[in-house]
């Protein structure tokens, strides 16, 4: 239950916020945006992260990732709720410019995990993909 949430939540909230990022706080989409963003927020609260470092990855990437991980759960929580608050009670200023920020660290985040799927093998990509697509990876 726990991994296909993480999962489904995780992929969502990317598109999410693709498409907030191309078409500006559309109130659909920014309701669905902030909804998904807090649940995969809550989802790693309350049932816990499916990462971890794996046992490839060492030195200080090893010892920064746990950390990174909880950075960009921030990151998201903090900008999810500021989606809902601009759609439900006003004004934020700055969210368009926020959704960029956070899409940017999440290049980011996509670049790593990239990395250690690729340079490391350690299968990091396999954790978030949906098992019909581990055939390509």
């Amino acid at each position: 239950m726990r991994r296909t949430a993480t999962i489904t939540l995780h992929w969502l909230s990317l598109l999410l916020l693709v498409l907030l990022v191309a078409g500006g706080p559309l109130p659909a989409l920014a309701w669905a945006f902030g909804l998904v963003g807090l649940a995969l927020c809550a989802t790693a609260l309350f049932c816990g992260l499916m990462n971890g470092p794996g046992p490839k990855l060492d030195g200080a990437l090893r010892m920064a990732h746990p950390w990174l991980s909880r950075v960009m759960y921030a990151a998201l929580a903090a900008i999810a709720a500021a989606t809902l608050w601009h759609v439900a009670l006003g004004p934020v200023a700055g969210i368009t410019q926020w959704h960029f920020y956070l899409l940017s660290a999440s290049s980011l985040h996509a670049i790593f995990h990239l990395w250690r799927h690729t340079a490391l093998g350690d299968g990091a990509l396999r954790r978030i993909t949906p098992p019909a697509l581990h055939g390509m990876l």
